[in-house]
């Protein structure tokens, strides 16, 4: 996801916000319930943002904004190892291996590359943990990693609403890409 981090907030079975941390902890506050009970899932990642005591609420919120990833901005040196035939061509190619792989990369992350497994695991993460005892679960997480949307839905389509439409956003990605399983 682009722009800013966001998290969805979930009281047993119902979502009680999304957004960023600072609207999550104002919804939590305004509902008068207690912030180490509810569960908070990262947008991006399907994981529980780790906010169950009010010490962990009060060092995110105190946080500042989260910095780019390394990948977007910054060089970070790494060692790859290649056959010799990757070597050579990536040697033959237009400013040498290295620009020929910051190439290769930029190109992939353009055209969506890994945005349809880092869905499909983020879907799969959240489901895990408020749906795992729902009817549908294995069938629903067989559907995902095969990329199969109609059955992901038909799978889901009895849980209850707020847990059904989340799992379905966070792995829209890999559902309408079709991805199988990887």
């Amino acid at each position: 996801m682009s722009g800013l981090k966001t998290y969805t907030a979930f009281s047993d079975d119902r979502r009680l916000a999304t957004g960023p941390l600072s609207e999550i902890e104002g919804t939590i506050r305004a509902a008068g319930l207690d912030p180490r009970r509810v569960l908070v899932f990262d947008d991006e990642t399907g994981e529980l943002a780790g906010l169950n005591t009010p010490r962990a609420w009060a060092r995110a919120l105190a946080a500042p904004c989260p910095l780019p990833s390394p990948s977007a901005g910054g060089a970070r040196v790494v060692e790859i190892r290649l056959l010799a035939r990757h070597l050579a061509w990536l040697e033959a190619q237009s400013g040498g291996p290295s620009a020929a792989i910051r190439r290769l990369v930029d190109a992939a992350r353009r055209d969506g590359v890994g945005r349809a497994r880092q869905a499909k695991e983020a879907g799969y993460r959240f489901i895990s943990m408020l749906a795992g005892d729902f009817a549908g679960y294995e069938e629903a997480c067989r559907a995902l990693f095969a990329g199969d949307g109609a059955h992901f839905d038909d799978a889901t389509a009895t849980w209850p609403r707020d847990v059904r439409d989340h799992g379905r956003r966070l792995a829209r990605a890999a559902l309408a890409a079709g991805e199988g399983g990887r």
